[in-house]
C-alpha cells in the first residue's frame, strides 16, 4: 500500500490513552503510579483523564510504561480516521 501524501489528508484519525483502562485492569492508582515513577500526580491524572492531552512527553511515557512493565501500545492506541 502506497503512503498518503500528507498535504491531502484532512482527517488523521486519533490516538488515544488508553491508560485508564490499562491501570484498572492492573488495580493499581493513580496515586501509586505516581508514587513509583517520580511523575506528578496531577500529570497522572491527567492522563488518566485523557482530558487536554494534546501532546505527550515520551518521558512520561517511558516511566510509565517501566513502572507498569508495559508496552506503549497497551497505553496508547491509533484510530485510523472512520470512512465516510
Amino acid at each position: 500500500m502506497k503512503p498518503t501524501n500528507i498535504l491531502e489528508i484532512k482527517d488523521f484519525g486519533q490516538i488515544r490513552l488508553n491508560f485508564a483502562e490499562y491501570i484498572n485492569k492492573l488495580d493499581i492508582t493513580r496515586n501509586k503510579v505516581s508514587d513509583l515513577s517520580g511523575i506528578k500526580y496531577s500529570i497522572v491524572d491527567r492522563y488518566y483523564k485523557n482530558k487536554n492531552v494534546e501532546r505527550v512527553d515520551l518521558v512520561v511515557l517511558a516511566k510509565i510504561c517501566c513502572v507498569l512493565q508495559c508496552k506503549l501500545s497497551d497505553i496508547l492506541e491509533y484510530y485510523p480516521p472512520e470512512k465516510s
